[in-house]
Order: structure tokens, then C-alpha cells, then sequence
């Protein structure tokens, strides 16, 4: 993929994600949200960044599995079930999503929610990517 980001001057300056990303390549990759299950379908991790990464990482192996990389991320959104947790934990947040999915930052958003299929869920992210 190729992507370009772009961040206006006219808009506050971005922390953790990019106002917009101009992707081109010839294939979409369309990830479905993504909770911190393991591999039995169980919920780990008891606090938000726990379960920040776990989710993280379930949607960046779904990712690989399509052949994609995290910079090809084109959009994510992030669902919490406590926005304010959530800002409690950006400088946190922020840490594991560049220890595992680099500096090049999708177009995100966060949006809070009641709660999420899971029940004990804190978070779940969904996406899509372009690839090459």
C-alpha cells in the first residue's frame, strides 16, 4: 500500500492517529472487531491497557493472516466501554499500539459504548486495511 497522511494545518495537531489517509493499492482488507479473547474465546486481562494489547494484537494477527502489515492500516475505531478510562490511559495506550504497530498512525477514532458483545470486554477495535 501506498499511504499518504494528512494532517491540515487548520485541524488540531493529531496525538496517536492521522486526520486522514489516502491509501492506495489493489486489495481491502476488512477486520472485524477485535476483543481481548485468547485462543479459547476467554476475555484476559484485567485493566484497559491489558486488554488494549490483547485486542491490538488479535486484530494485527488477523491483519498478518490477510497479508497485510500495521502500516497498512488505512482506519481503525477503537469502542470503549469508559472513554474517560480510556484518556486516563493515553500515554499508555499510546506506548503498546508503537511497540506493536509502529508509528504509522490509521485514521481512528474512539467511540463510547454501553458495552460490548463480550460482556467483560473494555475494548474492541475494528478496521480496514489496502494492500498491494
Amino acid at each position: 500500500m501506498t499511504a499518504e497522511r494528512v494532517d491540515p494545518p487548520g485541524l488540531a495537531p493529531p496525538t496517536g492517529f492521522s486526520h486522514a489517509v489516502v491509501a492506495t493499492g489493489s486489495r481491502l482488507v476488512f477486520l472485524a472487531g477485535q476483543t481481548a479473547l485468547d485462543a479459547d474465546g476467554k476475555v484476559v486481562g484485567d485493566s484497559l491497557p491489558a486488554q488494549f494489547a490483547r485486542a491490538l494484537a488479535n486484530l494485527l494477527a488477523a491483519l498478518t493472516a490477510a497479508g497485510g502489515t500495521p502500516a497498512d492500516l488505512a482506519r481503525v475505531t477503537v469502542y470503549v466501554t469508559d472513554v474517560a478510562e480510556y484518556r486516563s490511559h493515553a500515554a499508555e495506550l499510546g506506548r503498546i499500539w508503537r511497540q506493536l504497530a509502529g508509528r504509522d498512525y490509521p485514521a481512528m477514532a474512539v467511540v463510547g459504548v454501553v458495552r460490548l458483545w463480550d460482556e467483560t470486554a473494555l475494548v474492541e477495535m475494528d478496521g480496514f486495511a489496502v494492500l498491494d
